[in-house]
């Protein structure tokens, strides 16, 4: 946490702007009970530390076009830190793997995939196997419906500050 110490009215705005995001900073302010000046210190205190890396709109895929989602559990030619870091150099310039995550343990790799359709996600594996990245295996886990869409962080099950 580049040695940031959070308090409690740190992790409330932190809270706050995780679920309302274009709230006005007098509203913020008024909402963690801290006057505006102090509040927007702590903005950008945390902006800087890293801890707010930006922010978004949450956008409906659904509503926007069709699509498919699809999870690849990837696995590497080799174990090698320059396989790794090709691997991930490469998938960075790829638009439509749209999360990724290193993985410990069986797969070496875990992506997220926005398509138009099966066969445009068959032609994109198709040509991340045939290019130099190194991928050797893939696994396609294919979404048929959401469940549980990203949500707020789990403040309470992590150990931070709370307030009084």
């Amino acid at each position: 946490m580049n040695g940031l110490r959070l308090d409690a009215r740190d992790v409330e705005i932190l809270r706050v702007l995780e679920t309302e995001g274009r709230i006005t900073k007098a509203e913020l302010a008024s909402r963690i009970n801290l006057s505006p000046s102090p509040c927007w210190d702590r903005l950008q205190r945390l902006e800087k530390a890293g801890i707010i890396e930006g922010y978004g709109a949450r956008i409906s895929l659904k509503a926007l076009a069709p699509h498919v989602v699809i999870f690849v559990a990837a696995e590497l030619e080799t174990h090698k830190t320059d396989q790794f870091t090709t691997f991930e150099t490469a998938v960075q310039d790829i638009p439509e793997v749209t999360a990724c995550w290193a993985l410990g343990g069986g797969f070496d790799y875990l992506l997220q995939v926005v398509t138009r359709d099966i066969d445009a996600y068959q032609r994109l594996i198709d040509g991340m196997l045939a290019s130099d990245i190194g991928m050797a295996r893939y696994y396609t886990y294919i979404v048929t419906k959401p469940v549980k869409s990203p949500s707020p962080l789990p403040y309470d099950a992590l150990e931070l500050p709370q307030k009084d």
